[in-house]
């Protein structure tokens, strides 16, 4: 009789070996407890699967002490390259008469089922390694700012963390965005 294979074995390997490459991202975490959370919630894996499939190269960084929710970031050394050359939003997108970009980052991390990083939460995925020393990710922009028509964006130059401001409508082959996805653990 031929042997099944869930759709998800492939993935889940690749998350363990990522897991266990990098245990400075989420000390006294357990590989077990991650699995089982991912288990119990098969919307996490469609998400970590477009987070994979993007260039992502999602890990867990920790978890929300508030919530107890794992938190799982890309953590790609660059601005994952199939989230790239996008614009901020919809607005942004339907503003642009010429030249428009394939699509926004707002929606497609939507869509992927995973919410923007925020400054602060790109801060601490910096905090883990050095990310975005060639390219930038958009960020959460707080809705004032998105009113106004700007957008911020983050990288890594001279050794240092920088968030930027842009218009909503520019877009840029070497900035795509980062996400994060939030997982119960039970």
């Amino acid at each position: 009789m031929p042997s099944r294979t869930p759709p998800y074995d492939a993935l889940l390997q690749t998350l363990r070996t990522r897991f266990t490459a990098h245990p400075a991202r989420h000390p006294q975490l357990a590989w077990e407890t991650v699995h089982a959370a991912l288990l119990a919630e098969p919307a996490a894996l469609v998400s970590l699967q477009a987070m994979e499939e993007t260039g992502g190269e999602p890990d867990v960084i920790g978890h929300d002490a508030a919530t107890g929710q794992l938190l799982f970031v890309d953590c790609a050394a660059e601005s994952p390259a199939g989230r790239r050359s996008l614009c901020y939003d919809r607005a942004a997108l339907d503003a642009r008469k010429e030249n428009k970009p394939s699509g926004n980052a707002v929606e497609m991390a939507a869509g992927m089922g995973i919410e923007l990083l925020s400054e602060a939460m790109y801060r601490t995925l910096q905090q883990l390694g050095e990310f975005d020393l060639k390219t930038s990710s958009w960020i959460a922009t707080p809705d004032e700012m998105r009113a106004l028509g700007g957008a911020l964006f983050c990288d890594r130059r001279f050794g240092r963390v920088f968030a930027y401001h842009n218009g909503v409508q520019s877009y840029y082959a070497a900035r795509g965005f980062r996400g994060v996805l939030r997982v119960s653990a039970r």
